[in-house]
């Protein structure tokens, strides 16, 4: 029972592991495949470009914000213009973990029509992607809290890859280990070292992620929207991260709670071979002792022993003796098994 014991205990926190590993797969597999919209539905941000348009830059409005910000209105309107026409804009760019895809919209269906090659530490450049680049100014294109924005999210996206990366190979670690963990509780210590890393990481990689796109998101928008382009966060990834997160935690806590409980020995096994827990007696040894049924077997307790005469009444019958035994102690004969 002692083992079976242990092997319940260890199974809740290896499931839990096993359910954090995958939301971290789905986690960087999003944005990896055009042929599959559930895992292009696992996206960080996505920016919309459906609604382009340079029309409206033109007021005088948008103009003075612009030109407050150190922005052309001329250069950014003509190199969005030319971009659409020579590069193709899409209609939207979904960012993931290890590249982008990007596609068409269709009464409100997002189609993919390609996905860059998976690489790592991969940050989104506008400026390159939409083909922006082909002024010596790039610099003076965009906005000046765009630009920043970009360069934070360039610098912090490594940072995010390296943690997902850390996160998700001690968490593979951890279920390798935690076969081991069956046997004794020196390997539930171990596991939960490991189960720690793999939480710090975890949950560092996914605030890292929420805080990073939620920033580029609010200055993309406030930066952008008047030319028609839109940011947003995705929600499917961010559920998967978090989810992660969550498994980890309960993981964590359940391998802490084995390095403590269910030590797997069984409470029937002692040293000298004998049971005495639960007031179940052991089996007899060789050459004990057992007691003698001296009224079955009188002349066993010492044969030599003579009886007094049964007494006498008046009337000629005998008395009853009492053959009471006044000694407290009973005898033993040894017995050999």
């Amino acid at each position: 029972m002692g083992k079976i014991g242990r092997v319940a205990c260890i199974f809740t926190p290896y499931l839990l592991t096993i359910a954090s590993l995958i939301c971290l797969l789905l986690v960087g597999l999003g944005c990896t495949k055009k042929s599959d919209n559930n895992l292009n539905n696992l996206y960080f941000f996505r920016a919309n470009l459906q609604n382009f348009t340079t029309s409206s830059s033109t007021t005088s409005e948008i103009s003075q914000l612009l030109s407050e910000a150190g922005v052309s209105t001329t250069n950014l309107t003509a190199l969005l213009e030319e971009a659409e026409e020579d590069t193709d804009l899409k209609d939207f760019y979904s960012i993931g973990l290890w590249g982008y895809c990007d596609g068409s919209i269709s009464n409100g269906t997002y189609n993919t029509t390609a996905c860059t090659s998976p690489k790592a530490e991969f940050y989104f450049n506008p400026i390159t992607v939409w083909g922006l680049n082909s002024s010596s100014s790039t610099e003076d294109v965009l906005p000046s809290s765009l630009t920043k924005a970009i360069k934070v999210y360039r610098d912090v996206s490594k940072w995010m890859f390296v943690a997902y990366i850390i996160a998700f190979c001690a968490t593979l670690a951890e279920i390798v280990l935690g076969v081991f963990a069956i046997c004794s509780r020196w390997g539930s210590c171990v596991v939960t070292l490991v189960s720690s890393v793999s939480l710090l990481f975890t949950t560092a990689a996914s605030v890292t992620a929420t805080a990073l796109f939620a920033t580029l998101t609010g200055t993309f928008n406030s930066a952008l929207k008047d030319y028609g382009i839109t940011g947003s966060m995705g929600k499917h990834i961010y559920i998967a991260t978090w989810l992660a997160v969550a498994f980890s935690l309960a993981a964590s806590l359940f391998w802490s709670f084995s390095t403590c409980c269910c030590s797997g020995r069984s409470p029937y096994s002692h040293r000298d071979g004998r049971n005495t827990r639960g007031g179940i007696t052991a089996e007899k040894a060789p050459y004990t002792y057992e007691p003698i049924d001296h009224q079955a077997h009188p002349a066993a307790v010492n044969p030599n022993t003579a009886y007094p005469p049964a007494a006498t009444t008046s009337y000629g019958r005998s008395a009853p003796v009492n053959n009471t035994r006044s000694n407290a102690y009973e005898p033993f004969r040894h017995v050999e098994a």
